[in-house]
């Protein structure tokens, strides 16, 4: 296992560092120290910072072929990002009680915006993010890299919204999550919700401006070319 030290030690760190939040105690310590915001910050450039190690840790180990890749994984891949992108784009900041990216104040459940959608955008869209990018690097190390990420991310959806459901009691959860689906489209598909108008046009050019960037300096920072 000579070769594995570097991506098991960005592994550990990053996912101790995502024990934080969890810690109530803790948090609520460095959010009086840092202030809401500063804490926001903080936690957003560590946990970036120790993603982007972990990520080129992952190419630094031994490489043990699992599958091969074929062109049609990275078509998927080209295709699923922008979804994934945008989806963080409308989630990170929306009025949102439900995700940890959103925000309690300014929430309507009759008219949930993004949370009629999908309440947990930012996990959905890790989810889709580490599903294409697993399907397309069949290498052992990246399998467990992005096989962790799918798993935190799908186990993180139950985890959250139990979280919320005990902390608000079930009814008040029923009544707030009434228009909104934990599967996206959930809620449109039933009937349960339906858009009072479209979807803001600046988040959306933010979330497509945002892929087109890490698009391109996929090649030049990651060293791998996203091209089919």
């Amino acid at each position: 296992m000579a070769g594995w030290g570097e991506f098991l030690l960005a592994g550990g760190l990053f996912m101790a560092s995502h024990l934080v939040p969890a810690n109530a105690r803790l948090k609520t310590a460095l959010v009086a120290r840092l202030g809401r915001r500063g804490w926001v910050w903080a936690f957003s450039l560590t946990s970036t910072a120790l993603l982007f190690w972990l990520i080129f840790a992952a190419g630094h180990a031994p490489a043990v072929v699992l599958w091969m890749q074929q062109d049609w994984m990275r078509w998927l891949a080209n295709l699923v990002m922008p979804v994934a992108i945008v989806l963080v784009a409308f989630g990170i900041g929306a009025p949102n009680p439900f995700a940890f990216e959103g925000r309690a104040t300014g929430f309507d459940p009759d008219h949930p915006g993004i949370a009629g959608l999908v309440r947990q955008p930012l996990l959905w869209a890790l989810v889709l993010w580490s599903s294409v990018h697993l399907l397309v690097n069949g290498d052992l190390a990246h399998v467990i890299l992005f096989g962790a990420f799918l798993i935190f991310s799908a186990t993180g959806m139950r985890a959250m919204e139990g979280r919320k459901r005990r902390a608000w009691g079930a009814a008040d959860f029923a009544r707030l999550a009434a228009r909104t689906s934990s599967v996206p489209f959930q809620a449109l598909l039933s009937g349960r919700w339906r858009p009072a108008h479209g979807p803001s046009l600046v988040r959306l050019g933010l979330g497509l401006l945002a892929w087109v960037t890490l698009w391109h300096l996929h090649a030049p920072v990651i060293g791998v070319t996203p091209l089919p």
